[in-house]
Order: C-alpha cells, then structure tokens, then sequence
C-alpha cells in the first residue's frame, strides 16, 4: 500500500478510493450540514475515506444572475461548523491569493478551480498554506501541462497535491473527457482524482448557465476508477432541480450508495 499524504488524520492511499462529494455551493447551512451529515453516513458504512466539498464562492460564473455562494466571511463559519459537528475534512476553492491565508485555519484542503490552474500567484499562495491542494486540470490544458502546477507548488515545499481531471473543450459548449490523462497525470506521482460531475457539465449552454447530461455521471466515474483515477469527485444534492448551483450535472443524494458500492467493485478489480 502506498500512502500519498493525510488530510486531517485521513489516509488518501492507493488500498482504497477516496470520495470528494457535497453540493456545488453552499446553500442554507441546515441543507449543507444535511448532505454532509448523510454522505459521511454512508461512506463510513462502506469504508471509503471522504472529503467534503462545499464552495463559499463560484467567482467564476457566466452570468451576473448566476448563484456565487454567501461568500467567505458567511461560507467559512459554516464549513468550519461542518467540520466539527459532522467531523468531515471539508474542502473549498479559492479564487485570489489574498484568500489563502484567510480559509487555511478551517478547510482540509484547497482546491484550485480549473480555470485557474495555471496563476502562478495562486498557486504559491495556496501551497505557503501548507495544507494538502486540489488542483483542477484546466479545460484548455493537456494532462502533463498540469504537471507544471505540481512543479510550481513543490518548489514553495509543498508536496500534498491531487490533480483532478474534469475534461477539456470539444468545440462550443460541451466537454469530452480523454481517459489516457489520468496515467499520465498520475506520473506527476500525485493521487488523481475523477470529476464525474462536472465533465458532464455543457459550459454555458443554459441561457447564461450550464447545462449537463447527468445520466453519464456513474459511467464518467467508473471509466475514471478502470482507467486509475485514485479518487472521484462528485457533486451531489437531494433535489437537483431546486440546486442553486450545477443542479443539472449533479448527482440526485439518493443514488450515491449504490453508485459507490459499483465503484468500490470496480476499484477492486483494476
């Protein structure tokens, strides 16, 4: 067994998948806890190690109409809440550097959104943390391309990166996944991670917001686990079509154990 590194005692290893799962951004905090509260019930029951993922900030909408989250100064109280009351590592992203030091006291781990993958300042912001770095492959980036941003946050001394594929452009409004970038990005020696939600995602292609074909989720995360992908990433809700955010390349809650337990058979067999 290899382990990579640990978020907040968790083990992220190769014996095992990992889960990063939660609502695009966070809502109320009474559904955001709920969704927490229920995912962590359900990977404790199947043994999967879990991260919570919630973001206070979407900066990076099409449209001025287009939800964002309550913000940093109301988000993070309520990921730091999470944190102890569900006793969940709980992931958020960022969008300017000043904002690193800002979120290092509460989140496990900061994600990098993919549009940003390659902003230098970012990036050594992020990694002068310390804490563990998800960095998102951008849309327009090849998979040894986001080896860079490895390299950018190694040279700060940070080692604890996961790099997470979410596909790349395909014309206008729609995205395709090339599954040879996951053993290629695992030869950065990062764990990789499979954003199945999000590379159903058709980018602006809602009326000034995104649409999505959420019936390939499950089959965008089993090719990521046969493919290697140490990790998925999913966006899950209760009621989709009420998400205030990427409700329409979500995961509806109700079918994420059964999903998992595929996955976990799957896992096993590569």
């Amino acid at each position: 067994m290899k382990t990579f590194f640990t978020v907040d005692g968790l083990e992220i290893t190769d014996e095992k998948f990992f889960l990063i799962a939660g609502p695009c951004v966070i809502e109320d905090e009474g559904l955001t806890r709920e969704i927490a509260v229920e995912v962590k019930k359900i990977t404790a029951e199947l043994g999967i190690p879990f991260i919570f993922k919630a973001s206070f900030d979407k900066a990076n909408r099409s449209s001025l109409q287009s939800a964002r989250g309550p913000g940093l100064a109301k988000g993070l109280p309520i990921l730091a809440r999470i944190k102890e009351g569900a006793g969940v590592p709980v992931l958020s992203d960022i969008h300017e550097p000043w904002q690193a030091a800002q979120v290092a006291p509460v989140l496990s781990v900061i994600q990098i959104p993919a549009f940003l993958s390659r902003q230098t300042d970012l990036l050594l912001a992020a990694a002068a943390t310390g804490l563990p770095l998800n960095i998102k492959k951008s849309q327009m980036m090849s998979p040894t391309d986001i080896r860079l941003a490895v390299d950018k946050v190694a040279g700060a001394g940070n080692s604890r990166v996961m790099l997470t594929e979410r596909g790349t452009f395909f014309g206008y409004n729609n995205l395709v996944v090339d599954f040879r970038s996951i053993p290629l990005m695992k030869e950065s020696g990062c764990p990789v991670v499979m954003d199945a939600t999000h590379s159903v995602q058709r980018p602006s292609s809602a009326a000034g917001v995104s649409g999505g074909d959420p019936r390939f989720i499950p089959l965008m995360a089993a090719a990521g686990i046969t493919s290697g992908a140490n990790g998925v990433f999913l966006e899950v809700h209760p009621r989709p079509e009420q998400a205030l955010s990427d409700g329409k390349n979500s995961l509806p809650l109700s079918e994420l154990r059964p999903l998992l337990i595929r996955l976990q058979k799957l896992y096993n067999l590569a």
